[in-house]
């Protein structure tokens, strides 16, 4: 805990401190630029919005800008700890506004406990944005800041910690109660905790037709009932003319529990008395009012629902609330009314019975993923959910008087939301959520490096992988006191030491035979598999582990080349290729090669072409391939631009499934309007290249180190592409997260290889 504390201290601090920044989105390098956008430009849209206010949407970024607002005093597990403690939350939030939904977010915290000078404060501020998403105030206080707001504001304000627990949970709520076969008119309900959370989800489920009567609603002193005189207003109206004993004795019998209070309060004797087909939705975090394991022990009919990510149905309100925002924004809705709430439930509810992307399943190491009583809600990552919510909440605010600029053609709309929203930081969240679907062992060759050992710890702490460590222990564990690295549990192997000598031997002599007529003697044999590398490599050949890697401190031949010769390629394969994923904003492009191939041919060309239109499908993308060269279709001669036009007739010809094309030039293939105006007969119109083919090493390695050093953009790799395990080679002198991010590569590719997916 104490190293997972520094590592979280670490990240918030950084080089730049915090977790979110403000860039310029429009040009700024001239002089003519700046005077555009300061003095004196800046002065004609002043005076546009002047005249007409709503021309700041136009004109300003206040159409895509919210603000997250917080005083405080009711943060996630913690408490009332004030405005500036609350800060990185409220970052936090504005992070998960800009990765789902690409919404800028100002956070903004309020010192004040007080109702009214909180709601002054943000009514004096509300001009500068395009909505308010209020967070982690205490209640009763937040209904009341929330009602006044959404009163005598005329921008969407909403409460997302009453709102979307709310939503989300009412969405998993309807196909559950269809799963058990229960009408909602006639569920029991009862629900642990009267907080904010608590009474806004009872509002909703009485807005889906459960009837008030049979929920049943209790707070640290019990049932809340019509006897009770300790209950504000906000609770008075879930009071029930019934009196219950304990939470136990009200579970008798109930279709439904809802827990939002604390971990632990729900025996298995207390599951066992509810009603056939339970629905359970234990939500306190970390530790739910049940626990899966032993509910699911209990009651084999049972669907459950948690707040956890490491288990089936999480109830998690990121698959709300940047949807509801966007939505909103989009048509410039003056609020956010019971009626576009009802429209995300609904929305985010049809969404999981519609059949789920390969992708969606891959990423949690599902096959057939499918609607069902482990599947009653989309997983956070699904990439539907941005289109469908955000236009099911866009429509409803048309529908119920509220747009101020409603959309006219939604299939239109639909088409910029998908190619709104860049897929960069998705792509290595959905492999680190695959990665964790498998229990892979990771050999790093090269552990007596501190990168080394705190990628291997984190790799272990994020059950990415089991790691296993090659070097010298006494060093290993040296350097891990030094730098308070926990390494429990992690096994050590050192082949030069007298413990290894059985597996160094056992080794050896599958070596010799395999390469006794290549010159290699046993005596060869044994001096070689001291070495990590090969050891490393045999012991992923022998099944001892899944994946290799190693390179940090070695060049990229000497890890290379005892991979080729103790496991050799991929069946059908005779080449090995090297492969970099630059993460733009918009997509990952794929380059390749950038590592091996000094100067290959046409064929090899086809080869490293058709390896890597297998690895860019493996990421659950459609590659479209392009054959890059100084020259556009023959418009040159030369070696490299006539090899790429002979490698696209032999792709054309033995691979017609493969977009691709060549010989052209780079900014062609990136430009689609430029490729389409000047080349409209090209196979990548309309196809948006994403997979680029080098003509030799120099090029793509001076590509991507470019991309790297001049852009800022994260690349990820190499990608060891064409052997017949999973091996991967390291950047020399990469950092610890390109030691994770590299060995997340290394499960999925062992993961393919054994064909679990």
């Amino acid at each position: 805990m104490a190293n997972f504390k520094e590592e979280a201290l670490a990240y918030h601090k950084g080089q730049r401190p915090g977790k979110i920044e403000v860039v310029p989105t429009k040009p700024y390098a001239t002089q003519h630029d700046l005077s555009l956008a300061y003095s004196p430009g800046v002065a004609v849209p002043c005076m546009a919005i002047a005249e007409d206010e709503s021309l700041a949407y136009d004109y300003t970024s206040k159409g895509n800008l919210v603000a997250v607002i917080s005083n405080g005093t009711a943060v996630l597990g913690l408490g009332n700890i004030g405005p500036e403690a609350s800060k990185p939350v409220m970052e936090g939030k504005g992070v998960l506004f800009k990765i789902f939904a690409d919404i800028d977010v100002f956070d903004i915290e309020v010192n004040t406990e007080n109702v009214e000078e909180f709601i002054a404060t943000v009514k004096n501020i509300a001009p500068t944005f395009g909505g308010i998403n209020l967070e982690d105030i205490k209640a009763p206080e937040a209904f009341e800041i929330e009602r006044r707001l959404i009163e005598e504001l005329d921008i969407p304000v909403m409460h997302d910690d009453q709102h979307g627990t709310a939503i989300v949970s009412a969405a998993a709520l309807l196909n559950a109660l269809e799963l058990a076969e229960k009408q909602i008119s006639d569920v029991k309900v009862v629900i642990s905790g009267a907080g904010a959370a608590s009474i806004s989800c009872a509002k909703l489920y009485l807005a889906l037709g459960v009837k008030q009567e049979h929920i049943f609603m209790f707070d640290s002193k019990g049932l809340i009932n019509t006897k009770r005189k300790d209950i504000d207003d906000r609770k008075r109206q879930f009071a029930v003319d019934a009196s219950f004993e304990d939470l136990a004795a009200a579970m008798v019998n109930a279709d439904v529990f809802l827990g939002l209070s604390k971990g632990g309060i729900v025996s298995a004797d207390m599951l066992k008395s509810m009603a056939a087909n339970p629905i359970v939705f234990a939500c306190a975090n970390p530790d739910p009012e049940i626990g899966y394991d032993l509910a699911i022990a209990t009651r084999k009919d049972i669907i459950m629902a948690t707040g956890r990510s490491d288990h089936p149905n999480q109830v998690n309100n990121v698959l709300g609330f940047p949807y509801i925002f966007r939505g909103a924004l989009d048509v410039r809705a003056t609020c956010i009314n019971e009626e576009m709430k009802l429209a995300a439930v609904y929305a985010i509810s049809e969404l999981a019975k519609e059949p789920i992307p390969e992708e969606v399943g891959e990423a949690y190491g599902q096959r057939n993923l499918q609607f069902g009583r482990d599947n009653i809600i989309p997983k956070p990552i699904d990439p539907r959910l941005f289109a469908k919510v955000s236009t099911a909440v866009a429509k409803a605010a048309i529908d119920s008087g509220v747009a101020q600029k409603p959309i006219t053609d939604f299939d239109a709309y639909k088409l910029e939301l998908n190619k709104r929203l860049g897929i960069d930081k998705k792509l290595i969240r959905n492999m680190t959520i695959y990665a964790k679907q498998s229990n892979t062992k990771i050999v790093f060759a090269e552990a007596e490096k501190y990168k080394v050992l705190k990628a291997a710890q984190t790799v272990r702490d994020q059950k990415i992988a089991t790691p296993i460590l090659l070097g010298e222990q006494d060093r290993i564990k040296e350097i891990a006191e030094e730098f308070e690295l926990n390494l429990d549990g992690i096994e050590i192997l050192n082949p030069k030491d007298n413990s290894c000598d059985d597996i160094v031997n056992g080794f050896a002599l599958k070596y010799f035979e395999e390469r006794k007529r290549k010159g290699v003697t046993l005596y060869d044999a044994r001096k070689t598999m001291r070495e990590r590398n090969y050891f490393g490599a045999m012991m992923v050949k022998e099944g001892m582990a899944d994946a290799l890697l190693s390179g940090l401190t070695r060049s990229y031949a000497e890890v290379l080349r005892p991979a080729l010769k103790v496991m050799g390629t991929e069946s059908g394969t005779k080449k090995v290729a090297g492969m970099y994923v630059v993460l733009a904003k918009d997509k990952p492009y794929f380059f390749a090669d950038t590592t091996v191939n000094l100067n290959p041919s046409a064929e090899d060309i086809v080869e490293i072409a058709v390896l890597s239109h297998k690895t860019v499908k493996k990421f659950g993308l459609e590659p479209n391939l392009a054959l890059l060269s100084y020259s556009n279709f023959g418009s040159a001669g030369g070696v490299d631009a006539e090899k790429m036009r002979k490698a696209k007739e032999i792709l054309s010809r033995d691979y017609p499934e493969i977009t691709v094309d060549g010989d052209i030039q780079a900014n062609f293939a990136l430009n689609e309007e430029l490729l389409s105006e000047i080349f409209p007969f090209s196979e990548l119109v309309g196809k948006k290249a994403n997979t680029f083919i080098f003509p030799n090493l120099s090029a793509g390695n001076i590509a991507y180190k470019l991309m790297d050093e001049l852009t800022g953009l994260e690349t990820i790799g190499p990608i060891l592409m064409g052997m017949k395990k999973s091996v991967h080679v390291l950047t020399h002198g990469g950092s610890v997260k390109d030691i994770v991010n590299m060995a997340t590569i290394a499960v999925m590719d062992a993961r393919f290889k054994k064909n679990l997916v």
